[in-house]
């Protein structure tokens, strides 16, 4: 494993599209970094997304650095939280293009965690068919996971994510420093995505987190920096091969189908999404090894790393009927089988069914306290 770069070196990690290419930036200080924007179309206007929590904290900063680019700047502030990935509050991104007049070079900015990354990607996905925008993910869980790719969405009463579109950035901007006010249930969030990593893709980088987890939580800089970028190259590599999850990018969900139907069934919000993908990643490598693919012991280390990571392990007890009502409006699954991503051997995943019978045992048994 290569050494933990500086935490004020900027590292760049390509996502390679074609001509929808882009950059993912990671270093310290990038909010007032002027190089972090450079060769980006400038536009007449710009609107910054963000949220009540974020936006006093780092809006204005960003603002000051783009007004070298747009020559106004607006900022829109969205309420804090999943319960709000709605359509409603999605119109107010809508409200406020319409009402500045902006046309189709306005750049959108997505300032927050995964909720306004999700929704301005939406927006600018929707807006005259289609408008530029950045991440500027402020999370740990949006830098390492959900600001890449180009997923988009909202969320349905009945389904998380289920509304959206495919749509790439022209740029990801992690500025470290703003994980510094983030916090610590938030960013024992944010692990979950990153452990998830290990097991599907590359086992060093897992024996890496082992050594590592207590510095990553006291937040050590260098650590932070070296884990979001392992975390982003991987990404980049499978996305590059699998842009709209047609084969290999599913593999990028591992505990993602238990951890929404966690997140459905508790209601948005109660349940972080880390915190549901974490113990349903519990449940995901549990049902590995009933399907005879991984064996106890390494079952024991997954599970031992998301409970240091502050992670919950333990399911809430909606009854296996309910997990399998929700996980049957999964986006992955077909003609009304439930796919899983499962181990398939450690640093491998696969996507693939189980019989409702095994999934319910696993369910009853990782709800047990």
């Amino acid at each position: 494993m290569a050494a933990a770069p500086s935490p004020r070196t900027t590292s760049s990690v390509p996502i390679q599209l074609g001509d929808r290419s882009y950059d993912i930036l990671i270093a310290s200080g990038l909010l007032q970094d002027p190089h972090a924007w450079a060769g980006m179309a400038a536009s007449t206007q710009a609107i910054i997304v963000t949220n009540t929590t974020v936006g006093p904290l780092y809006a204005a900063r960003l603002a000051q650095s783009l007004k070298s680019r747009h020559a106004t700047v607006h900022i829109v502030s969205l309420p804090d939280g999943e319960a709000h990935k709605t359509w409603l509050v999605l119109n107010g991104i809508f409200d406020a293009l319409l009402e500045n007049a902006c046309d189709r070079k306005t750049v959108l900015y997505a300032l927050g965690g995964g909720v306004v990354g999700d929704m301005t990607g939406f927006a600018a996905a929707s807006y005259m068919r289609g408008v530029p925008f950045v991440q500027v993910p402020t999370t740990l869980l949006a830098q390492v996971d959900s600001s890449v790719g180009g997923k988009t969405a909202i969320n349905h009463p009945l389904g998380k994510n289920m509304i959206g579109a495919f749509y790439q950035p022209l740029r990801v901007v992690c500025d470290l420093d703003t994980l510094d006010t983030l916090p610590a249930r938030e960013f024992s969030a944010g692990l979950a995505e990153v452990i998830k990593y290990g097991p599907i893709f590359d086992m060093a980088f897992f024996d890496w987190l082992e050594a590592n987890m207590d510095g990553l939580l006291a937040r050590d800089k260098a650590l932070v920096a070296h884990a979001v970028r392992r975390s982003c190259e991987i990404k980049a590599q499978v996305v590059g091969q699998d842009e709209r999850e047609a084969g290999l990018r599913a593999i990028l969900n591992f505990g993602h189908t238990f951890g929404h139907a966690i997140e459905a069934g508790m209601g948005y919000g109660a349940w972080l999404h880390g915190e549901a993908v974490g113990c349903g990643m519990v449940m995901a490598i549990r049902l590995s090894m009933r399907l005879g693919l991984v064996d106890a012991v390494f079952v024991d280390r997954v599970t031992a790393l998301i409970r240091r990571a502050g992670l919950p392990a333990v399911g809430p007890a909606l009854g296996a009927s309910r997990y399998l009502e929700l996980m049957r409006v999964d986006k992955k699954a077909e003609a009304g089988e439930i796919r899983f991503v499962v181990i398939d051997s450690p640093g491998r995943a696969v996507v693939r069914g189980a019989p409702d019978a095994l999934v319910g045992e696993v369910i009853d048994e990782s709800c047990r306290a």
